[in-house]
C-alpha cells in the first residue's frame, strides 16, 4: 500500500512537471498565431487579448513579401539534405554493424567524431573552400555543408538501431542467394523504417531551422531559406509585426505537421533502441 502511494504521488509530480513545461511551450506558440491576426495598434495596446479584427490579410502579406520563395528554398535545401543523410548514413550504417573489416571501430570512431566539431570553428574553412569550387550563393553551398555535419549523427543513431536487429532473416536471405546489395534493400531498410524516419526527421529539422551556414554561404534574397528569409522580413516590414509574426507562424508549421505525422515512428525507434550506444 505504501509503495501503490509513493507511485500515485511520483506519478503526480512527474505529471505536474510535464504539465507546466507544455503550457509553457504552448502559450508563446499561441501568442504568436493570434498576434498574427492582429494589426500594429492592438498588438501594442491588448497584446494579451483576442483580436478587435481578425487580419486574414496578414498571412496573405507575409506571403507576398517573400515567404513563399524562402518556404520553397527550405523545403528543396532540406528534403535533398534529408535524402543524401539518410541514404548515405544507412549504407554506412550497414556495413558498420554487419561487416567485420580490418580498422572497422576506427572507422566509426572517424565518423563520429564529427559530432564533436562546432559548425562555427569550421565556418571560415568552409567558406573558403566553397569560393574555391565556385559553390557559394548556390543551394549546393548550404547541402555539402548540411550533410557533412548531420551524417555522423545519423550513422550513430543507425548503426546502433541495425545492431539491434536479429540476423535470422539476413542469414535466411543469404541461403536464398540473395545479394548484400539485395539483403539491405529488401530486409535491413524496411525493417529499419522507424529509425530512418527518425533520423530524417532530426537531421530535417535541423536543415529547417539553420541560420549560420544560411547568412554566411548565401548572398542573393531569392535563395534565402526560412531563417534567414524572416530576419529580412523584419527588416522589410519595419514595425508591422501581425505580418511578421504570421510569416513566423508560417516558418514553423511544416516541422511540427511532419512531426505530427511520424511521431509513431519516432517513439518506436527511441523504444527500440534507436538512441543507444
Amino acid at each position: 500500500m505504501h509503495k501503490s502511494v509513493l507511485t500515485k504521488i511520483t506519478n503526480l509530480i512527474i505529471l505536474t512537471i510535464l504539465t507546466i513545461l507544455a503550457i509553457c511551450i504552448i502559450l508563446p506558440f499561441a501568442w504568436m498565431i493570434i498576434s498574427g491576426f492582429k494589426s500594429n495598434s492592438d498588438f501594442f495596446m491588448r497584446p494579451w487579448k483576442l483580436p478587435t479584427e481578425w487580419l486574414w490579410q496578414n498571412y496573405v502579406d507575409a506571403w507576398n513579401y517573400g515567404v513563399a520563395q524562402y518556404f520553397f528554398n527550405s523545403v528543396l535545401v532540406t528534403v535533398i539534405s534529408v535524402v543524401i543523410v539518410v541514404l548515405i548514413s544507412a549504407l554506412a550504417s550497414y556495413g558498420l554493424s554487419r561487416f567485420d573489416f580490418r580498422g572497422k571501430n576506427f572507422w566509426f570512431i572517424l565518423i563520429i567524431s564529427g559530432l564533436m566539431l562546432a559548425p562555427q570553428v569550421s565556418l571560415i574553412a568552409l567558406f573558403k573552400m566553397l569560393q574555391f569550387f565556385n559553390l557559394l550563393d548556390s543551394y549546393w553551398a548550404l547541402i555539402f555543408p548540411y550533410v557533412a555535419f548531420q551524417i555522423p549523427f545519423a550513422v550513430f543513431l543507425m548503426r546502433a538501431y541495425f545492431l539491434s536487429l536479429p540476423r535470422e532473416v539476413e542469414d535466411a536471405a543469404y541461403i536464398d542467394g540473395c545479394s548484400s546489395w539485395s539483403v539491405f534493400w529488401r530486409i535491413i531498410l524496411p525493417m529499419s523504417k522507424p529509425i530512418v524516419l527518425t533520423s530524417a526527421l532530426l537531421t530535417g529539422m535541423f536543415f529547417w531551422n539553420e541560420f549560420m551556414f544560411a547568412l554566411a554561404f548565401i548572398e542573393s534574397s531569392d535563395l534565402y531559406t526560412i531563417p534567414v528569409g524572416i530576419m529580412s522580413l523584419q527588416s522589410q516590414l519595419g514595425t508591422n509585426y501581425g505580418v511578421l509574426l504570421s510569416g513566423l507562424f508560417v516558418a514553423t508549421v511544416p516541422m511540427i505537421v511532419v512531426f505530427i505525422i511520424f511521431q509513431r515512428h519516432f517513439i518506436k525507434a527511441l523504444s527500440n533502441g534507436g538512441v543507444k550506444g
